[in-house]
């Protein structure tokens, strides 16, 4: 996997969890998982993944880029969405469970995250990655849509899809039971950097990556990331 802030949290929290099982494969949840961005690498590395995703396009693609990674075997593809997550997934079964990109266009995010709460085993880990709603209030203003930028700064709660600040994600997702360990950034610094500067510098990347992980948790950085990444756990 990548070395950036979530996926260095991912590696460390997998290990832990291969730990407890005796060596056996993590078993992840990933629900909204889409076409597998997050999925096939997590099955590359080893573990056994269900990804929960309502779209058939997305799924379509999903097994063929697993086909190709000759992963297939170890990701279970459900068709279905938050909402109905108790009637296709067993409730604390997951050492590992996956909300990116989710919380965003659910009906509901609390119940939403509640449902991804009851999926991860006592003991086990929810990462919540979200859109950040003071990075979407500067790229509207930096592109000159002003007024877009107010609105989104002044009345976030019915903007679609969310955008979620670090003070509200917290509190929405300690409301569901999880005991939040981590709360950092992820696309601060990286997401600005022209890729001609990375292409022009020898060890650019390398540096910029080292930048990126340094920054992920600390505050005002951490608050104007593009996205959010939260680590829970449920408690047990």
């Amino acid at each position: 996997m990548r070395p950036d802030a979530v996926h260095r949290v991912l590696d460390t929290e997998l290990a832990a969890a291969r730990e407890r099982r005796g060596g056996q494969p993590p078993r992840v949840l990933d629900v909204g998982g889409g076409s597998g961005v997050w999925a096939v690498p997590l099955a590359a590395a080893g573990c056994a993944v269900t990804v929960i995703e309502p779209s058939p396009n997305a799924l379509a693609t999903l097994h063929r880029r697993a086909e190709e990674a000759g992963v297939a075997q170890r990701i279970t593809a459900v068709q279905g969405d938050a909402d109905a997550l108790g009637e296709v997934a067993v409730d604390g079964a997951a050492d590992l469970v996956l909300g990116h990109g989710l919380l965003e266009v659910v009906d509901d995010a609390a119940a939403a995250l509640a449902a991804l709460a009851a999926a991860a085993a006592p003991g086990a880990a929810v990462s919540v990655l979200v859109a950040n709603r003071y990075a979407a209030v500067l790229q509207r203003a930096v592109a000159g849509r002003f007024d877009d930028a107010r609105k989104l700064l002044d009345d976030a709660a019915h903007s679609l899809p969310r955008r979620f600040d670090a003070q509200g994600l917290e509190t929405l997702v300690r409301a569901a039971g999880l005991e939040v360990e981590l709360l950092q950034g992820h696309g601060i610094v990286a997401d600005l950097v022209p890729g001609a500067v990375l292409e022009a510098n020898p060890g650019a990347a390398e540096a910029l990556a080292e930048l990126e992980l340094a920054a992920a948790a600390r505050s005002p950085l951490r608050d104007v990331a593009a996205r959010l990444h939260v680590l829970a756990r449920r408690p047990g």
